[in-house]
């Protein structure tokens, strides 16, 4: 969770330092415990527990930052591209995001097992940044105007968790597939 009032700026640099060195550890897929982190974040560990009370908390924030900086490029991507080629982008730009959860590994599993609301709201912000990017190429006429966000996530979400080597390329691949699939027929179905 965010803080709930202001940090002071040094506070404010630790926990953005916390954030950063625990986002690199999950990313290359290491297994860095708390004391790991703090070192690599040039911070104590009791600096570390003060931001957050636990390795799941920690594990949880940086999945939620992730998320809402996903969930904001949406309104970059349709100014800087077609509608159809935004679409296309962010459909890759979630498997990365689905990397960035897998070397998060146990440890976001079991937060996910929990009643944590965190993967609820970001789920719900993902398919509302698939609306808006399939909305605009409907619009255009680019995009098939029947499947919505929450399936098109879905569909990603079977992809992306597979756990065998390659997961990655062949989810990249198969996001592709489904892109094309998004645009086949489009004049039929606006």
């Amino acid at each position: 969770m965010p803080p709930s009032r202001p940090l002071r700026a040094d506070a404010r640099r630790n926990r953005e330092a916390l954030l950063a060195a625990a986002r690199e550890a999950f990313l290359a897929g290491d297994d860095a415990g708390v004391e790991e982190i703090a070192r690599r974040a040039g911070v104590s560990v009791g600096t570390l527990y003060r931001h957050f009370e636990t390795r799941e908390v920690l594990v949880a924030e940086v999945y939620r930052q992730e998320a809402a900086e996903l969930c904001a490029t949406p309104a970059r991507l349709l100014a800087q591209h077609a509608p159809d080629e935004a679409l296309r982008i962010f459909l890759l730009l979630l498997v990365e995001h689905a990397a960035v959860g897998k070397g998060m590994g146990e440890v976001l599993e079991n937060i996910m097992a929990t009643d944590s609301p965190v993967f609820d709201e970001a789920r719900d912000e993902m398919a509302r940044a698939l609306d808006e990017l399939l909305a605009a190429g409907v619009a255009a006429g680019l995009i098939r105007s029947d499947v919505k966000g929450r399936i098109v996530l879905r569909a990603l979400g079977g992809i992306c968790g597979m756990r065998t080597k390659g997961w990655k390329d062949d989810a990249l691949h198969i996001a592709t597939l489904l892109y094309d699939g998004l645009r086949y027929g489009a004049a039929n179905h606006g």
